[in-house]
């Protein structure tokens, strides 16, 4: 079942991160524009439910005190001129019609919204443009994540010690410490003759993104996209890179690898894996 829905939820409070970020630092493909999609013309919002009774704006209750894992996927690979945004909280998922809100007035198209139920978890996905085409600035993909999460924490409290970003909101600070608990890993793999992958999971943190998007251009690689997973105290993201239009070697590869650990090694210690 489909049908259009407006936006009538009010408001949800959502955070005003801003970085400095150096014009140009980022280098992506230039996606085309989208058709039959114009920048100016309000954009009618596609909801659809798989599988579930629930609609964007409702929530569901569980016997099971145990508290999910909050998952939050910023994924540029899937659609070819949409950016897609993922969030799952176990069957627990409220006020989402809020959440599309708060996109909007980041400036974001909410272009398509679906929901779907599958052993016992609610995943909710937002396609997300801004004039047409894919969100690219990495400042704005990082406003996207605080402001889903920031939601989140707002209508599901009880996932704030599950997430890093508990404390950054002033709800309730994680338990366990994610500067203690998680070390940084990096893996680069060959993904075809003209990129490479990298691999990355650390501690998450606000502006985690634009962090690790300056280390790797300060070493002169390009990113041409990323898949930005935020899951629980951890940041897991995957970006393809290349160098002067191919893959990366050995010796720069190492070089990169080096510096992501370094930079994104836990503060109180100097033993991140080299």
């Amino acid at each position: 079942a489909a049908a259009a829905h407006h936006l009538v939820a009010p408001a949800a409070v959502s955070p005003y991160y801003s970085a400095r970020v150096s014009p140009g630092f980022l280098r992506l493909h230039d996606f085309p524009r989208s058709v039959g999609l114009a920048a100016t013309a309000a954009p009618r919002i596609f909801c659809q439910s798989i599988n579930s009774a629930d609609v964007l704006g409702a929530s569901s209750t569980t016997s099971d005190d145990a508290i999910p894992q909050p998952v939050v996927l910023i994924d540029q690979d899937s659609d070819r001129d949409a950016t897609i945004v993922q969030l799952s909280f176990g069957d627990r998922l409220g006020a989402l019609l809020d959440t599309m809100k708060a996109l909007k007035d980041l400036g974001l198209d909410v272009t398509k919204g679906s929901v779907s139920t599958e052993s016992a978890v609610t995943q909710t996905k937002f396609h997300i443009m801004r004039s047409g085409r894919k969100v690219e600035d990495p400042d704005t993909l990082e406003k996207i994540r605080l402001t889903v999460i920031n939601n989140l924490l707002q209508y599901h409290p009880e996932s704030s010690e599950n997430l890093a970003m508990g404390e950054f909101f002033g709800i309730k600070a994680p338990e366990k410490k994610v500067d203690v608990d998680v070390v940084t890993h990096v893996i680069v793999e060959d993904d075809g003759p003209k990129r490479s992958m990298l691999y990355i999971e650390t501690a998450d943190r606000p502006g985690l993104l634009l962090e690790i998007v300056k280390i790797i251009t300060d070493v002169n690689v390009d990113v041409e996209s990323a898949e930005i997973d935020t899951e629980g105290l951890v940041a897991k993201d995957k970006f393809h890179v290349s160098y002067r239009g191919a893959k990366l070697n050995s010796s720069l590869s190492q070089v990169l690898v080096n510096c992501l650990r370094y930079y994104l090694r836990r503060p109180e210690t100097d033993e991140d894996s080299y």
